[in-house]
Formats: C-alpha cells, sequence, structure tokens
C-alpha cells in the first residue's frame, strides 16, 4: 500500500490534479454505503471539492471504505479543480492501477466511454438527469 500510496501521489502531482492548495474534485456515492454497496447498486455519483491533508492514506484506509473495496484495492476518481486532469484507480485481477488522463474533455477514449454509459443506461432506463447532462455536453462539442 505504500507503494501504491506513493504512485498515486506522484502521479498526481505530476500530471497537475492537485493545485497549489492541496485541491481537488473526488467523485463520491450520493450515499454513505461503501464503494462495494456502490458497485451493487450503480448509482449516480456527485464530484465534492476535498484537500489532501499532510496525513493521508488514499489506497490503506481510504480503500478501505469508500475509494475502494478494501485496503490495496482502490475504485475511485478525481479530477482537477479545473478539468484539466483525470485521474482514475481500479482493482483489477492481477493488481491495481492508477491512470492520469490530460484535457479529459477531448479525449477519444473519456468521449467513447461517456457514449457507451449512455447506451448502457438508457436500455435500463436509469440516471434520466445524467443522460440529459452527458448528452447536452456530447452535442455541445460536436456544435464546436
Amino acid at each position: 500500500m505504500e507503494r501504491l500510496n506513493k504512485a498515486w501521489y506522484d502521479l498526481a502531482t505530476s500530471s497537475g490534479l492537485i493545485d497549489e492548495n492541496r485541491e481537488f474534485l473526488l467523485m463520491l456515492p450520493r450515499g454513505t454505503w461503501t464503494a462495494v454497496e456502490d458497485r451493487r447498486r450503480r448509482t449516480m455519483h456527485v464530484w465534492h471539492r476535498v484537500r489532501l491533508l499532510e496525513r493521508w492514506d488514499i489506497m490503506g484506509a481510504g480503500a478501505a471504505t469508500f475509494l475502494g473495496i478494501r485496503a490495496g484495492h482502490p475504485g475511485f476518481a478525481m479530477l482537477a479543480l479545473d478539468n484539466s486532469v483525470w485521474l482514475l484507480a481500479d482493482t483489477y485481477e492481477a493488481g491495481a492501477a492508477v491512470y492520469a488522463v490530460r484535457d479529459p474533455a477531448n479525449s477519444p477514449g473519456v468521449l467513447r466511454e461517456l457514449e457507451w454509459e449512455l447506451e448502457w443506461l438508457a436500455k435500463k432506463d436509469e440516471d434520466l438527469e445524467f443522460r440529459r447532462e452527458v448528452s447536452v455536453w456530447l452535442e455541445s462539442r460536436q456544435q464546436r
């Protein structure tokens, strides 16, 4: 977990996720349940502005609660306050990984993922407000 924390912090600082006040946006579920329950519910998420304190353990204690499924098994998304960097952490069969995407609004992979998410939610007739907001945003990008 120490190596995971260091890898996350190195990537978060080198990519520009964290601003000069050590703040960024963190995506959290709308409820108070753990990440395991959140994944089961597939609920809508909300961005929260947070500040990284001197004493932190995102991949250990944080991943054991709402940032993952247990210590050392992260599952979260973070966004720079100016939307310039999107950082994701996830757990896979053989380990965990942290990725940073610069300029996510112009990333073909991010755009494909949003389109896929819209189709998937439409089939289930879920998250109408989220689908509407994302659809409007995607359409405005195409008009530019």
